[in-house]
């Protein structure tokens, strides 16, 4: 599927303020089709001015296509009779009304150029199914009326006004619409906006009401800032008092809440001939998203708690272990106490770090810098040992950080305590992700490596048989090896990428 920006780079020679203006204008234009019950296409001007290429398409969602098929990529090329060719020569809007038939369908036609710092950068074609026109009615009246000014706005290029809309929350035409004229009055208010507006518990009609007359004492009004790219935050984190019920004088978006519900509005100034004519509000009743989100942030915040806490417990329980090794005069004992003391260390490293997000994933890299820091400190027979980490585990699913904990500790521990002995040296901590999306993690050491004739199976250390157990839960697969290009052994695991998944 040929898309706009592939278009606009291959066919136009518009500069790069150009084409991010007819990207903004595309993002926002579904308000016209919708308005006018129309198909949209963009068009814009090949290098050879006799040559158009359609670079985006709307169809409406109040009324049916007068386009069954995708025109994204089509051309027009060399048709003086083109009524896209027309405008664009005469920089005014075209139109026919003789209900040609496109795909035995009645269908009224429009081009509307789009005049920018003088220069025509594009037209945008209009094309309304007359099978399919809406019995008129009050709300088809304003709908129209209201289209007539927007597109009188995309011809001026007023429209898209500034700032952007959020893709995924602004309100469209169907969530529900208020236009006011230039005197303040309220002249339409579709069914959905008056229901918005009875959930924030007022009463009265919006017809022939003041936009700006005086809002309740509990109405608060944050605003909400949208970037160029549709990525939306709330300039104001305090909501204010609102001293009208729809903040007119900003353009933009902002949100009316009280304790009976919250309404998502966006505020668009209606502009004719370079002058204002009135003011257009959709709004979209969010107050089941909002309680979503509140939910979602309070079951956040009481699962990082839950963590804070395990964490907490976890040392106490290492705390006791160490305790009790200290007490104990048995070396055998010392050494398994010293060995679950870290175990129940490297459980609470993974919790302190779920503790300090939201995310069902774990930043792995800060749970094992902390793990080998802490496996570092383990001191060989006699010597310095250094645990170092070269790559990244990357993001890794809750349900897997507490085995790759385990895992990483009892391969750490190993390599220290049995690959080097009573040697200095390193020990590298070597995780990537191959190809198929799988982590392989290699503990290498400068050790003596791995005695002749040496059989996974036949070893009866406890860690190796912990890190076989953790492995093969994760459905991974655990190997020992001499190094070929040294002294010393690897320990390698691959974790398949279906077990990192969230």
């Amino acid at each position: 599927m040929v898309s706009m920006n592939r278009v606009l780079a291959d066919h136009t020679v518009l500069d790069e303020d150009d084409r991010e203006w007819l990207t903004s204008l595309v993002r926002e234009w579904h308000l016209l089709a919708d308005m006018r019950f129309s198909d949209l296409v963009l068009w814009v001007p090949d290098e050879d001015e006799n040559v158009f290429w359609a670079a985006a398409q709307q169809r409406p969602v109040t009324g049916p296509t007068a386009l069954e098929d995708d025109v994204v990529g089509d051309e027009i090329r060399y048709e003086p009779d083109s009524l896209v060719t027309e405008a664009f020569m005469s920089r005014e809007v075209s139109e026919t009304s003789n209900n040609r038939l496109r795909a035995g369908i009645p269908v009224d036609v429009w081009a509307i150029p789009i005049l920018r710092h003088g220069d025509v950068i594009g037209v945008v074609e209009r094309h309304t199914n007359r099978m399919g026109v809406r019995a008129p009615g009050a709300m088809e009246d304003y709908y129209l009326e209201i289209a007539d000014i927007l597109t009188d706005m995309v011809h001026h290029a007023d429209y898209p006004v500034s700032p952007a809309s959020d893709p995924s929350m602004s309100p469209r035409v169907g969530d529900g619409l208020i236009y006011a004229g230039m005197d303040g009055a309220i002249k339409y208010a579709s069914p959905n906006a008056v229901s918005a507006y009875r959930r924030l518990g007022m009463v009265g009609d919006l017809v022939g009401e003041d936009v700006h007359h005086p809002a309740p004492d509990s109405l608060r009004v944050s605003i909400f800032a949208v970037s160029p790219h549709g990525e939306g935050t709330f300039a104001d984190h305090e909501s204010e008092p609102s001293q009208s019920v729809f903040r007119t004088d900003i353009a933009g978006e902002y949100d009316l809440e009280n304790d009976a519900g919250c309404i998502r509005a966006r505020v668009l100034q209606l502009r004719k001939d370079g002058r204002q004519v009135g003011v257009l509000m959709l709004c979209r009743d969010i107050t089941e998203l909002r309680d979503r989100e509140r939910e979602l942030v309070t079951k956040n915040a009481t699962i990082r708690e839950i963590h804070h806490r395990v964490k907490n417990n976890l040392q106490t329980v290492a705390a006791l272990l160490r305790l009790q090794a200290r007490r104990t005069h048995s070396d055998e004992a010392k050494n398994a106490l010293t060995d679950a003391t870290n175990r129940v260390q490297s459980i609470a490293v993974v919790h302190e770090i779920l503790s300090q997000s939201y995310d069902e994933e774990a930043e792995f890299d800060q749970v094992a810098d902390k793990l080998l820091q802490m496996v570092g400190d383990v001191a060989a027979a006699s010597g310095t040992v250094r645990a170092k980490r070269e790559g990244s585990f990357g993001l890794v699913p809750a349900k897997v950080a507490t085995s790759l904990s385990l895992i990483l500790t009892e391969l750490c521990q190993n390599a220290i305590e049995h690959g080097l002995a009573t040697h200095s040296g390193n020990v590298f901590v070597r995780p990537q992700r191959n190809a198929a999306g799988d982590l392989v993690l290699d503990v290498v050491d400068e050790g003596e490596g791995l005695p002749e004739g040496f059989q996974m199976g036949a070893t009866n250390s406890l860690g190796t048989s912990i890190v076989t157990t953790l492995v093969a839960d994760l459905g991974g697969e655990f190997t020992l090896f001499n190094n070929a290009d040294g002294p010393g052994a690897t320990s390698r695991i691959v974790v398949p990428a279906s077990t990192l998944s969230v």
